[in-house]
């Protein structure tokens, strides 16, 4: 059975086809459109609604299942912060580098036990007979005083989880605890009573 992961990030791309591959499906991408993807204003005030939006968004396309992700960082030290904007926390969208010196640069002379924080990643599914539904999963940890690793992606080499900073852990290390991989899991359990 196809199904399509609406998004442009290719690291998302990949997070998300080795998780949903084994479970049987053919995962279809921007890749494999005749014209790309038109780019989805994100106008939800939840990772959920923005999930919802990309989602539909992948339907209209294809006519296949569609699955999107959104996802961030929320710290609580500034409010929940950056949260739905965490991609373009900086301005630009998608630059990790100058996000997480931003990041860096709030919590200049916050100590470690206020500097608490999780990541959300939201995954809507849609179906062309118009069923929909959301899973979320969290993972919760502090951030670092500086980056460390180069592994992941955005915000991982500053997040520091139950094993450690993301940016040194290895990419299934990371899916067992992470925030996508939970709510990958949900997924898998959601969609087989849809299915």
């Amino acid at each position: 059975m196809k199904i399509f992961i609406a998004t442009k990030n290719q690291k998302k791309l990949k997070e998300l086809s080795r998780i949903l591959i084994p479970m049987g499906f053919e995962v279809v991408s921007e890749k494999d459109l005749e014209k790309p993807l038109e780019d989805i204003e994100e106008t939800g005030t939840t990772f959920e609604e923005n999930a919802i939006l990309k989602a539909k968004a992948g339907l209209l396309a294809t006519g296949y299942i569609s699955v999107a992700d959104d996802s961030g960082l929320c710290v609580d030290y500034l409010g929940g912060a950056p949260g739905i904007y965490s991609a373009r926390y900086s301005g630009g969208h998608g630059n990790d580098d100058l996000n997480n010196k931003k990041l860096l640069s709030e919590l200049e002379g916050v100590p470690m036990d206020e500097r608490t924080a999780y990541y959300v990643a939201a995954i809507a599914c849609v179906f062309p007979d118009g069923r929909q539904f959301t899973v979320r999963g969290e993972c919760h940890g502090h951030i670092a005083f500086g980056e460390e690793g180069d592994c992941g992606f955005g915000y991982d080499p500053l997040f520091i989880s139950e094993i450690g900073c993301l940016g040194l852990v290895s990419a299934e290390e990371k899916d067992k605890i992470s925030h996508r991989g939970k709510a990958l899991r949900l997924l898998e359990v959601e969609l087989k009573k849809y299915i």
